[in-house]
C-alpha cells in the first residue's frame, strides 16, 4: 500500500547523523537555501527548468532528441583533473607511489578556506544516494552536498537518489560524505581530496562529472551463447578503450544464436559468493559515457539509448539544434562545444571527452538481472588496454596469480578523459588508477587474497582491440566483431577450447577462434597473435621497475611470477 505523501517525515528528520553534517557544511559554506532531494521525476523536470531559465542548459531539437538537453562546461573544466587528486591518509605510504598524497589535517584545513562562504547567494543541494540496488547488501550509501543543479541532475540518473537511500541510510547509521562545491571554477583553486580512513570525499573548483560525481569516485556484461547457456563477464578498460561498445555489443548477424544484455557499462563491485564464485552488482543506475565515435555502426544500443531524455555536456550542435560529434556520418555542425561558430582550425566541434548521461534502463539490452540483490556469477574476467604493438588480440592467464599479475600491468595509450598529454602509454593496473584510493601493492595482495578464497574463480584473460600494423591500420575489426573473442573465453571457461601455450599465457590457436563471415587474412591474424619476446623483454624490464616502486608493499608472488614469464621469454 502506498502511503500518502503528506504522512512522509520530512527528510531532514530521517538521519540524525546526515542531518547534523549538513548543518556543519551551512554553518561553513553559507547557502542562501538548503533543498534536500527526494529523487522524484518532479524534482528533476524542476531543476531541469531552473537551468534552462538560467541559461545553463539547452532544449535539444524535440522531434528527434526528444526530452534531450545540452549542457556545456567552462572550457578550463572538461576532464578529470588526476594531478590534483590527493588520497589523505596518517601514513603517507598507505597512499602509495600510485596517488598524490597529503597529510589529513592539512588537506582538511586547506578545503576549509576554501569553502569558507562558497556558497553564498547558491542553494546547498543534499543527494542521498545508494551504489547499486536498493535493497542489495553489496551496496553502499553515501550524501553527496552540491552547490550544482547539474550535478543533481546527473546523480539522479547515475545513482538511486532520494528518500529510499536516506532511509537506508538511517537504518545502516553509516555513509560517505561528500562535499563539494564548483567554487569560481579556477584551476589554480581546485582540489580533490579523499579521506578513505574517515568514509569521505571534498572537491573543490571544479563542475565536470568525473570530479563533481562524487558516487563514482569495471564493467559488467552478459552473454547468452546459442546452447542457451547464460555467463557474466567483469572486465576493466581505462576510458575511451571500447567499455560501453563492449557493454552494449550487437552480435553479428555471422555469429547466429548469441544474445547480449547489459548489466552495466563502467563499475562492477566484485564479492567472493558463499558457493566458491565470484559475484558482482553494477552500482549505477546509468550510464556517463564518451560521446565521440558513438553511432549506429560502433554501438548501435548505445546510439538509439541516447535518442531520447539524455543530458549531453560539450557536444556540438546543428543548424536545427541537433547534438553532433565527431563519428556522425550525417549533419553539420554550426556551433562547436563552446558555442562559437564552428571552425575545424579550432579544433573539433565535440569536446574529445564529451560525455552523455543517460538512465541504464534506456539501453535496449539492458539485463533485469542489473536489479539482483545478490548480483551475478562471474565466468571471466577481462582486462583490456590500448596498445599498438606488444600485447596480442587476446591471452590468458596460466592461473588466479598470474592473472592479479596480468591484470597489475596493464598499460594503455593515454586518452583525452583525463588532464595531461594524450597518446602517452601509462601502466593502469586494473582500470583502477584514477579510482584506487590506497597503495597498489596492498590492493594486488587483496586480489590474491580473495582468489585464495575461491573454490571456482573465474578465469582471467587480457585483450587488445587496437593492435596495428607497420602502416598504423588497425589489425582487427573490432565493435560486434569482438563477440568472437569472448566466445573463445567462455569455450575455455567451459573446456570446450583449445589453446597454445606462450611465454605470456595461452592463445587461442587460429582454429579456436570462429572467424565464419569475417574478412580477415591469414597474416592479420598471425600478427593479431603474436608474442615477440624483443618487445616482451622489454615490457617485463619496465613492468619490473614499475613494481619495484612499490616496495616492501609488493607481493612476492607478483615477482614470482614476472620472473616465470622472463624465463619463458629466454
Amino acid at each position: 500500500m502506498a502511503t500518502a505523501a503528506h504522512t512522509l517525515r520530512p527528510l531532514p528528520e530521517l538521519s540524525p547523523a546526515v542531518s547534523e553534517w549538513v548543518n556543519s557544511v551551512r554553518e561553513l559554506t553559507q547557502p542562501r537555501a538548503i533543498h534536500w532531494c527526494e529523487g522524484s521525476e518532479a524534482e528533476a523536470r524542476e531543476l531541469t527548468a531552473l537551468l534552462l531559465a538560467r541559461g545553463e542548459l539547452k532544449t535539444l531539437n524535440a522531434e528527434q532528441f526528444p526530452g534531450c538537453h545540452l549542457y556545456r562546461s567552462a572550457p578550463n573544466d572538461v576532464a578529470r583533473v588526476e594531478h590534483l587528486t590527493y588520497i589523505c591518509t596518517r601514513s603517507q605510504e598507505d597512499a602509495g607511489p600510485n596517488n598524490n598524497w597529503m597529510d589529513p589535517q592539512q588537506a582538511h584545513a586547506r578545503m576549509r578556506e576554501l569553502f569558507r562562504g562558497c556558497m553564498r547567494e547558491r542553494t546547498l543541494y543534499v543527494i542521498p544516494y545508494c551504489m547499486g540496488p536498493i535493497d542489495s547488501p553489496l551496496s553502499r550509501c553515501g550524501v553527496e552536498i552540491t552547490d550544482s543543479p547539474y550535478v543533481v541532475i546527473n546523480m539522479l540518473i547515475m545513482t538511486r537518489a532520494g528518500r529510499a537511500a536516506l532511509e537506508r541510510i538511517a537504518r545502516e547509521d553509516s555513509f560517505v560524505r561528500g562535499l563539494h562545491s564548483i567554487g569560481e571554477l579556477d584551476p589554480e583553486r581546485r582540489f580533490i581530496m579523499h579521506f578513505p580512513e574517515e568514509l569521505a570525499i571534498e572537491s573543490y573548483g571544479s563542475g565536470y562529472g568525473g570530479n563533481a560525481l562524487l558516487g563514482k569516485k569495471c564493467h559488467a556484461l552478459r552473454l547468452q551463447d546459442p546452447r542457451g547457456e547464460t555467463h557474466y563477464l567483469a572486465c576493466a578498460f581505462p576510458s575511451a578503450c571500447g567499455k560501453t561498445n563492449l557493454a552494449m555489443l550487437i552480435p553479428p548477424a555471422s555469429l547466429p544464436g548469441w544474445r547480449v544484455y547489459t548489466v552495466g557499462d563502467d563499475i562492477a563491485w566484485l564479492h567472493p559468493g558463499a558457493d566458491g564464485r565470484l559475484w558482482a552488482i553494477n552500482p549505477e543506475a546509468g550510464y556517463f559515457g564518451v560521446v565521440p565515435g558513438t553511432n549506429p555502426q560502433t554501438n548501435r544500443n548505445a546510439y538509439e539509448m541516447i535518442r531520447r531524455d539524455t543530458l549531453f555536456t560539450n557536444v556540438g550542435l546543428t543548424a536545427d539544434n541537433q547534438p553532433w560529434w565527431e563519428g556522425l556520418s550525417s549533419g553539420v555542425p554550426v556551433l562547436d562545444w563552446q558555442g562559437r561558430p564552428y571552425d575545424p582550425v579550432r579544433g573539433p566541434a565535440a569536446h574529445p571527452n564529451s560525455r552523455f548521461t543517460v538512465s541504464a534502463r534506456r539501453n535496449p539490452s539492458y539485463s533485469p538481472h542489473a536489479e539482483d540483490a545478490r548480483g551475478v556469477p562471474i565466468s571471466a574476467l577481462v582486462f583490456g588496454g590500448r596498445r599498438r604493438e606488444v600485447a596480442p588480440l587476446v591471452y590468458e592467464a596460466r592461473d588466479w596469480q598470474h592473472g592479479v599479475l596480468v591484470g597489475a600491468s596493464l598499460a594503455s595509450e593515454t586518452t583525452a578523459a583525463a588532464t595531461g598529454q594524450v597518446g602517452v602509454t601509462r601502466r593502469d593496473p586494473m582500470a583502477m588508477k584514477p579510482f584506487c584510493g590506497y597503495n597498489f601493492g596492498d590492493y594486488w595482495q587483496h586480489w590474491l587474497e580473495v582468489g585464495a578464497r575461491l573454490a571456482r574463480p573465474p578465469r582471467i584473460y587480457h585483450v587488445n582491440w587496437f593492435r596495428r600494423d607497420a602502416n598504423g591500420k588497425y589489425l582487427w575489426p573490432g565493435f560486434g566483431e569482438n563477440l568472437r573473442v569472448l566466445a573463445w573465453m567462455l569455450e575455455r571457461c567451459a573446456g570446450r577450447a583449445g589453446a597454445s601455450d606462450s611465454a605470456i599465457g595461452r592463445l587461442p590457436l587460429p582454429a579456436d577462434l570462429d572467424l565464419r563471415g569475417l574478412d580477415l587474412a591469414p597474416q592479420a591474424l598471425a600478427a593479431l597473435l603474436a608474442v615477440d619476446p624483443t618487445l616482451w623483454r622489454k615490457e617485463v624490464a619496465d613492468l619490473r621497475e614499475y613494481l619495484g616502486g612499490y616496495g616492501r608493499h609488493l607481493p612476492r608472488a607478483l615477482l614470482a611470477e614476472l620472473d616465470g614469464t622472463e624465463r619463458r621469454l629466454g
